[in-house]
């Protein structure tokens, strides 16, 4: 018998028992119930019920999974394909499917996941981690009146990929209940995540019952204490993101007042965001100031470069910080070549070193002609960093430096926007926009794409005493969330 896949690889992390539990409780309500378990695994949800069917591809987990539930059948191979080919259908299905992420999740069973999803009306995009279209193939396999309960990664209430599902759901489940659990499931992963539970099948629902709680706990049905989401308003005013209802209703309310006012702006209406460019060798194509004098390179091929956001200064970058990176032989001197070949002698030899044949070999370099001329090389108006803690850093760029793609390039489209919006960046307002527009990365930070970025919303009125408090309410909410507090 094979081994055991990798647990990485198989996107296998298996649930502690009170999860189990709890969504066996949620899922089952009679003894003759035929429960499915998608990827079974060692068998933990399948061990639950004495009428159940369990899908695993992992040989080495099948073993396991019949040892604990001999009385089970458990089918091994590919769900998506055993979905697409079976007539069973179940009253009810439970379990923690493989988080496997697109980069991973490819190949012919990535094809017949998206073809089976699809065939039921589920449109996932290239980006889509395994565990969605696991969710729907299953859904498409319960009888009418039928439920399910599944751990779920907490990307559910904010990652676009993930959209699709909920749009399923409410389509075809006449309850579908989402519950935030603030606490871990599972403390070793960066990963947070939730429980859905939909039942109802074959009906449909025009809100999603959300529930937030600090910690699992025992509850013998879905919690009866919940928030009701209209579909219209997660879709429409939240952008299909469940996230902005962590925080209370007033924050929320006030968040959406202002961004309805004519006068608030969203950064993307200021200025373009994009990311800084990428060398395809940062080791080769960064020089320290005593390396450049070595090799006798001219200053006019280097131009001082910010290679990360823990670089960034509290709100300028001027001239004298980066003097002090130079002082401090700091590799910050980018290799800024043309496209000729007609470079001086001291270049050519650096680019023909041992260091620099590595560098030619590279994806990046080696797709580009010539290789040793890095591209999308700018001089941004403003830095805005990717990851975060506390909150992002917008740092004036007084020091004419340019930038990684480990840092946002912001160029300002219009002089006069820039001067009477962007001094409202630190703001209360403006940070909690950042908790919103970004999402949660792991291990407390904080993550802001180029899209969402142009998304953050910059208001004109100045807010009062009582509104800023409630905004720095859900600050410290949103970032309680993203378990920022836990590391701070």
């Amino acid at each position: 018998m094979a081994g055991r896949l990798s647990q990485k690889h198989a996107g296998a992390y298996y649930t502690p028992d009170p999860v189990v539990s709890t969504l066996l409780n949620w899922a089952i309500r009679e003894d003759d119930d035929r429960l499915l378990d998608p990827s079974c695994g060692d068998g933990r949800f399948i061990a639950g019920h004495r009428n159940a069917v369990g899908i695993e591809q992992d040989p080495g987990a099948i073993s396991t999974a019949v040892e604990r539930a001999p009385w089970a059948l458990v089918h091994e191979g590919d769900f998506f394909a055993w979905a697409g080919e079976t007539a069973e259908r179940f009253e009810c299905a439970a379990g923690n499917p493989p988080f496997i992420r697109y980069q991973t999740f490819k190949g012919t069973t990535r094809e017949r996941a998206l073809s089976l999803c699809g065939r039921h009306g589920a449109e996932f995009t290239g980006l889509a981690s395994s565990w969605a279209p696991f969710l729907v193939a299953t859904a498409t396999l319960l009888k009418p009146g039928g439920r399910m309960a599944f751990v779920v990664p907490a990307e559910i209430g904010h990652a676009p990929y993930a959209a699709p599902l909920l749009k399923y759901l409410v389509a075809h489940f006449a309850t579908v209940q989402i519950v935030a659990v603030l606490e871990k499931f599972f403390p070793e992963l960066s990963e947070d995540c939730w429980l859905m539970y939909a039942d109802g099948y074959g009906g449909k629902t025009t809100d999603i019952r959300f529930t937030v709680a600090d910690r699992l706990q025992k509850w013998p049905q879905p919690p009866g204490s919940y928030a009701n989401v209209p579909v219209s308003e997660w879709s429409r005013l939240w952008k299909r993101r469940l996230r902005p209802f962590l925080m209370p209703k007033a924050a929320r309310d006030l968040y959406r007042a202002v961004a309805d006012e004519v006068d608030t702006r969203r950064l993307g209406e200021i200025a373009a965001v994009g990311i800084g460019y990428v060398s395809g060798a940062n080791e080769f194509f960064h020089l320290r100031p005593s390396d450049a004098d070595k090799w006798g390179i001219p200053d006019k091929f280097l131009h001082a470069s910010v290679r990360n956001g823990r670089a960034l200064p509290a709100a300028r970058l001027t001239n004298g910080i980066v003097e002090k990176w130079k002082r401090e032989d700091e590799p910050v001197l980018l290799l800024r070549l043309p496209k000729t070949k007609d470079l001086p002698s001291s270049i050519i030899r650096y680019l023909n070193t041992d260091a620099g044949k590595i560098a030619r070999t590279g994806y990046k370099c080696r797709n580009r002609d010539p290789w040793y001329s890095v591209p999308d090389v700018q001089i941004p108006d403003f830095f805005l960093s990717y990851m975060s803690g506390r909150e992002p850093s917008f740092v004036r760029n007084d020091a004419g430096c340019t930038c990684t793609n480990s840092v946002h390039s912001v160029r300002i489209k219009n002089a006069e926007d820039a001067k009477a919006y962007l001094g409202s960046w630190g703001s209360s307002f403006v940070q909690l926009s950042c908790e919103i527009e970004g999402h949660p990365l792991g291990g407390g930070l904080l993550k802001l794409e180029p899209r969402e970025a142009t998304e953050i919303l910059l208001p004109k009125r100045r807010l009062k005493r009582a509104e800023i408090n409630a905004l720095n309410e859900a600050i410290e909410t949103m970032r309680q969330w993203r378990h920022y507090a836990a590391v701070a």
